[in-house]
């Protein structure tokens, strides 16, 4: 039993999607579950679907939505010819989930309906994704993954019920693996115990694989990407960025906290808790070695550089110059939990406290809001956070060049300097 996952590049158009079924076709002899993400540029077109819907701009959301319907039927079109109209259906059965919804107006949370356009995404791309496969007798199964995967109403960042899940893998999903050997369906999303649809954090497709893999007990789960595998930084940012062949665990968690878009901050723990290696493979020459992620002890590494863009840095200072301490601290991971905010940098002083986070502005505002009952709050934006793991000097010295920093904190494995 294997388990692979393949990201919205590869089946971002004609000759990716007929790459991934040449990879496929070599694995049809065994058991084989794969998982799929949004088609190429998707999430961020429902994004701005989900925007216009809450700021009730409804005929600017439909106009968006269609150009979404249109580009996946066109897909479908150009793919299909026996199972066309199989497929059809169904991809209009996903688009009248959202549009009943674009025809009303708003009246809970922004996440909310998030969750209930951006989700459409990935039924959309495997609908197509198995209809294709079935069209080039790769036998297979398309199951709804808000059948299987039930989650809490965390809308955006939802927690998984693993006890209900096991028992939906279980009694579902292992069945059809006697009917066509090859189950394809959908990463980033699940569902509350009503039905309501919710997503897993960006990037969540990685986390699903692995739940699956985990559940399955998978000999070990692929993450196929359009690079050679895990880079030390960002190929599109640093030209000179090099493979990394091998990797455990422990060091992808680091990397993914950080916030390098390899490997999500969860895919790792599933993997671990059952020993299962992690894959990363170019599907655009899947004869590469690729990096290889497991639980031996790694040394040798090169520095490993993430760069998070659109970075807000919220000034906390004390009102009446009292300390900041540990109570008040924890008041703060309070709120940071309830806004679902996770602060890639902090730092204590002794009346003030300061944390670097990811410029959301909704989330921002609603922090500064409950915040401003202890401290006054300032927030500065328009700036970059650098992280290096394995760093030296000299490469940090580079990286930074003529910037201004703001913040810097190091130890002997890491350091961290925000910047503007």
């Amino acid at each position: 039993m294997r388990v692979f996952k393949f990201g919205g590049a590869s089946v971002s158009s004609i000759d990716r999607i007929n790459q991934v079924a040449q990879i496929v076709r070599q694995y049809e002899d065994q058991p084989l579950l794969i998982v799929i993400s949004a088609m190429g540029k998707t999430t961020n077109a429902l994004e701005k679907v989900a925007e216009s819907f809450y700021a009730e701009r409804r005929d600017e959301a439909l106009q968006l939505f269609d150009q979404v319907k249109q580009q996946h039927l066109t897909t479908a079109k150009y793919l299909l010819v026996k199972e066309y109209l199989a497929c059809e259906a169904s991809l209009v059965n996903f688009f009248t989930e959202v549009e009943w919804l674009l025809y009303d107006k708003p009246v809970r949370g922004y996440d909310y309906y998030y969750d209930q356009i951006v989700c459409i995404g990935e039924l959309l791309s495997t609908a197509i994704m198995s209809a294709f496969l079935n069209e080039v007798d790769v036998k297979n199964t398309w199951i709804d993954v808000r059948d299987i995967i039930r989650t809490d109403d965390h809308f955006r960042d939802a927690n998984i019920d693993w006890d209900f899940t096991q028992q939906k893998v279980d009694t579902l999903v292992k069945p059809l693996f006697a009917k066509t050997g090859i189950v394809v369906t959908q990463g980033f999303i699940g569902a509350t115990d009503e039905n309501e649809s919710v997503t897993l954090g960006r990037e969540g497709s990685d986390y699903t694989a692995a739940v699956f893999a985990n559940m399955l007990d998978a000999e070990s789960q692929t993450i196929w990407k359009d690079v050679e595998g895990v880079m030390n930084a960002d190929p599109k940012k640093f030209p000179e960025a090099q493979l990394i062949a091998e990797l455990n665990y422990a060091e992808v968690i680091e990397m993914a906290f950080y916030g390098a878009q390899v490997i999500h901050p969860k895919t790792i723990k599933p993997l671990q808790n059952k020993g299962i290696p992690l894959l990363v493979k170019c599907f655009l020459d899947p004869t590469l070695p690729g990096t290889i992620i497991h639980n031996q002890s790694i040394s040798g590494l090169p520095p490993i550089i993430v760069v998070k863009e659109h970075q807000a840095l919220i000034h906390l200072k004390s009102r009446d110059f009292s300390f900041v301490g540990e109570k008040t601290v924890g008041h703060l991971y309070h709120l940071f939990e309830e806004l679902s905010i996770k602060p890639n940098l902090t730092q204590n002083g002794a009346i003030s406290f300061v944390c670097c986070v990811d410029d959301r502005p909704d989330k921002i505002e609603q922090l500064a809001l409950e915040a401003s009952a202890y401290f006054d709050v300032s927030v500065e934006k328009g700036l970059r956070l650098l992280t290096v793991r394995h760093y030296t000097p000299e490469v940090l010295a580079k990286l930074v060049g003529s910037n201004q920093v703001v913040l810097q904190q190091q130890s002997p494995e890491t350091a961290q300097v925000l910047m503007r």
